[in-house]
């Protein structure tokens, strides 16, 4: 019940604002219910209503301390829109309002401001309903000395004075009660000087303040006239009589008319709800999809890195045991069985032995080689400059003459000489398995605090665009760690015109 109660009083007071009375905001008047509070940011915002020769005059007004705003505003009465437009706050308090007068004093009447402040977005929207007004505007003030103690000549003047003013709409029954639980005054004339119980929410708007509402109980005997009236909501709030006694005014409203004015407060709104999910839903679709895209694409990308990196490694196994057993194994077989010969023969020449030596000196350089594609070496012990030498011990093997240059290259830290040292690896192999060249140059040297490495050869070339095969995945490969390091990188090849790398890097 405490849950249906509340939901029928805000249906019914459309998130009623309330000021008790006996405490006036300033620059009020008796008559006037006024709201006030914050904005959606920094500004303030009030919003008055007050009776006006039977018709209800309602105020806006925004302060936000900020002279030149521009501010679009607008005014419903009941759902429908009563005004509109456009607003700049003003020295010195950089504020605005605006005014509309409704020919209309309706019971559940409410009124809704509205404004938003065209730069900033910063949203101000106050409700002020006329139930209040009826108590405060209407019924407070017409209350005469004497009717409180129930002397029936001040009875019978406020009912000629006010019924037809507060029997105004939807408005079903009137009554004021008294802290004991006597009706004060009814509409309902039987009802005047009895006496009922209280409810606990009664009891604490009358001492309190404020306001509340709930579903009318037709069972209890306070309630008997209004049995064929169907469902009934009552709402509830404090006055005071001119000897300073508080009472309890108290409206029945239809709730079949309530149940209207949800549609047509609904009805205002959902065009707003409605408009701002079509919108988000319309912006955020083309988002949606480019990122789902994005996703896609970067899932098959890192798919075909993986899948490329695995192939790598096994053509690089191959790679490496094709090699130990072409040269290393063979020429390691070929002088044993010379030694073997030689002993069987007696001994071997010296120029035979010379011979021997060399073919084993070759082997190990061909296994160092190997040794350090497998292993990378201790640039800080050996140096970069003795790593590209042993890198590029194969070469000559393989009919390639080759050059090393490494020099000025003091200072360099770790990690700087060991991703050149990758670079150069990277692009010697691709020399020495795809290039057929017979000239291979390694330079390394520090100009200005950037270490530059270039190895160019004389092989065939390739063309970089068209290069669809893994023959430089490797360098491509690192891009992104040069990239993170602040480097760049270059490959410059045309078929028939040899290839250069060239790597630009930060020494640190």
């Amino acid at each position: 019940m405490k849950t249906l109660r509340y939901r029928l009083a805000v249906v019914a007071l459309a998130t009623l604002a309330a000021v008790a009375a006996g405490t006036p905001a300033m620059g009020q008047n008796d008559d006037d219910v006024v709201v006030e509070g914050l904005c959606s940011k920094r500004s303030d915002y009030k919003l008055k209503a007050s009776p006006e020769d039977g018709r209800i005059e309602v105020e806006g007004e925004v302060d936000s301390s900020r002279v030149g705003q521009t501010w679009r505003w607008k005014l419903w009465h009941n759902g429908s829109p009563t005004g509109w437009g456009t607003r700049t706050t003003k020295a010195p308090s950089g504020s605005f309002e605006v005014r509309r007068v409704i020919v209309d004093l309706a019971g559940t009447d409410w009124s809704t401001f509205r404004a938003r402040n065209v730069r900033s977005g910063e949203i101000c929207r106050g409700v002020v309903a006329t139930t209040e007004l009826l108590a405060q505007s209407v019924a407070e003030p017409a209350i005469p000395r004497g009717m409180v103690n129930g002397e029936a000549g001040a009875i019978d003047r406020f009912d000629r004075a006010v019924r037809s003013r507060l029997l105004v709409g939807d408005v079903k029954r009137i009554k004021i009660w008294n802290k004991s639980g006597r009706i004060v005054y009814s509409d309902e004339g039987s009802l005047i000087d009895q006496s009922f119980t209280l409810g606990e929410e009664e009891v604490e708007v009358l001492t309190a303040g404020g306001h509340d509402a709930e579903a009318s109980d037709l069972g209890k005997p306070e309630n008997r006239f209004e049995k064929s009236s169907g469902g009934l909501l009552e709402v509830y709030t404090r006055i005071w009589s001119p000897e300073g006694v508080p009472l309890l005014f108290e409206v029945y409203y239809s709730a079949k008319d309530i149940e209207e004015r949800k549609s047509e407060v609904f009805s205002a709104f959902r065009p707003i709800t409605l408009g701002g999910l079509i919108a988000l839903v319309i912006l955020a679709a083309p988002l949606l999809w480019v990122l789902t895209r994005r996703l896609e694409r970067t899932a098959r990308d890192r798919e075909r890195l993986l899948r490329s990196a695995v192939d790598a490694s096994l053509a690089e196994r191959r790679r490496i045991a094709r090699d130990l057993h072409d040269t290393v194994v063979q020429d390691l077989a070929g002088t044993a069985f010379a030694l073997s010969a030689s002993a069987r023969d007696g001994g071997a020449t010296r120029t035979e032995l010379e011979r021997l030596g060399q073919s084993v000196r070759g082997s190990l350089r061909s296994l160092r080689s190997l040794l350090v594609e497998i292993l990378p070496p201790n640039l800080a012990t050996s140096g970069l400059h003795a790593a590209l030498e042993d890198l590029v011990a194969t070469a000559a093997g393989n009919g390639v003459a080759v050059e090393v240059e490494a020099d000025g290259l003091a200072g360099v830290d770790n990690a700087t000489a060991g991703l050149v040292w990758r670079v150069a690896q990277e692009a010697v192999r691709n020399t020495l398995r795809h290039a057929q060249a017979e000239h291979l140059n390694v330079r390394v040297s520090t100009v200005n605090g950037t270490v530059l490495l270039e190895v160019t050869d004389d092989g065939k070339g390739f063309d970089p665009h068209e290069a669809g095969d893994r023959t430089h995945f490797g360098l491509r490969g690192m891009e992104s760690l040069i990239a993170d390091a602040g480097g760049n990188l270059q490959v410059t090849s045309s078929p028939g015109q040899g290839t250069r790398v060239r790597l630009e890097l930060e020494a640190r």
